[in-house]
């Protein structure tokens, strides 16, 4: 039985943040394979006119709403006016039979309203790193109270990865939990045909502080002076100002290219064209882009963070620390061949086998049964 299913976020790509919170919009339409599935976000917008304006596109085979209401410097009045767009939205979608929230921030308070309005049930699947131990001093009482209140009403958490699950339990969590990881779609990240003459690495993001784009840069600088067989592309939706210059002052530009956002078939196509990526987070959730890198045949150097261990295991990649010194060693073992990986097909066949799209929608399609049988 197929189920009516309505997701909302706190986080999901619009036309300010085309990327943010993609990972929902890719559980979302894995999930549509199974179900009937609508997506209903609502995001504040200070320059338009009208209190609401509502953008309903059909995206990928799945309708989407977008109400963009008029944004205040009021903090209690935009949350007022963002709960009254999501009535508004929702007065639009067809009525489901249960509610995927995503991200246990204050927008999914309306998920709460819907169990209490009109008893339909809701599950949220959980992402945000804000939760991990390494952020908990960053993590105020207001939020946690609020997403410990959404929790509560929740019929299940579900964290992207256990490293989540273990730390979302040591806040005082309580609702039942189920890991279901973020997903591929192995039909776009295919497997490579084969690389160019010269051994490429390569890292995409959104280039923000806790990614380390300039570190990777600084080293592959570094291990240009002794190796000249090798390129780094490097680049996302991010500002590319300060890599752009470090670049141009070390005059590394015959071996070093970043680039700006690219779509997801630009990034299927350079994970299969590259023979190494390279993640140097100082902490993660459940990246989704080593699960594409794998898909595509490509080991990763990442550091041993977050639920990276969940996904780099030995022979799929190379588990590091914060390090400079061990990124350098990582790469340069790589480079000189003195790490076996397992083969492309095998990678490919590893992402297929657990987080495939059709393999999500099962996971997440058991857990409705679970609740609305």
């Amino acid at each position: 039985m197929n189920y009516k299913i309505l997701f909302i976020s706190s986080w999901f790509p619009n036309k300010f943040e085309p990327t943010n919170g993609n990972f929902v919009q890719r559980h979302a339409e894995a999930v549509s394979l199974i179900n009937e599935v609508e997506i209903l976000h609502c995001i504040g917008d200070s320059a338009q006119n009208e209190k609401f304006i509502f953008d309903d596109q059909i995206i990928n085979g799945v309708r989407t709403l977008i109400v963009y209401y008029k944004n205040t410097t009021n903090p209690v009045l935009n949350f007022l006016r963002r709960m009254t767009a999501y009535k508004r939205g929702f007065a639009k979608m067809q009525t489901p039979d249960l509610v995927h929230a995503n991200v246990m921030q204050q927008s999914m308070l309306f998920a709460v309203y819907l169990k209490m309005r009109y008893k339909i049930p809701f599950v949220i699947t959980e992402h945000w790193s804000g939760f991990l131990n390494i952020n908990r001093t960053k993590l105020s009482k207001v939020q946690l109270l609020i997403s410990k209140f959404i929790g509560k009403n929740s019929a299940f958490i579900l964290p992207v990865s256990q490293y989540l699950l273990s730390d979302l339990k040591d806040l005082g969590f309580q609702t039942k939990m189920l890991v279901v990881q973020n997903v591929v779609d192995t039909n776009l990240f295919t497997l490579k045909g084969g690389t160019g003459d010269k051994f490429t690495f390569l890292h995409v993001s959104n280039l923000i502080k806790l990614k380390n784009p300039e570190k990777i840069v600084n080293t592959a600088i570094r291990l240009r002076e002794k190796y000249k067989n090798f390129n780094l592309q490097i680049g996302g939706d991010g500002n590319l100002e300060n890599l752009d210059e470090i670049v141009r002052n070390n005059k590394s530009e015959s071996f070093i290219t970043t680039f700006s956002l690219l779509t997801p078939n630009q990034v299927a196509e350079k994970m299969r064209s590259s023979d190494c990526f390279v993640l140097f987070s100082d902490y993660e959730n459940f990246p989704c882009v080593l699960l594409e890198s794998l898909s595509s045949g490509t080991p990763a150097i990442a550091t041993k963070v977050g639920g990276i261990p969940e996904i780099i295991s030995e022979k799929k990649g190379i588990l590091i620390s914060n390090s400079e010194e061990e990124l350098y060693n990582a790469m340069e073992s790589v480079l000189q061949k003195k790490v076996t990986f397992v083969s492309p097909e095998d990678l490919h066949q590893f992402v297929q086998d657990h987080f495939s799209m059709e393999k999500i929608a099962e996971k997440f399609t058991d857990i409705y049964r679970k609740i609305l049988q």
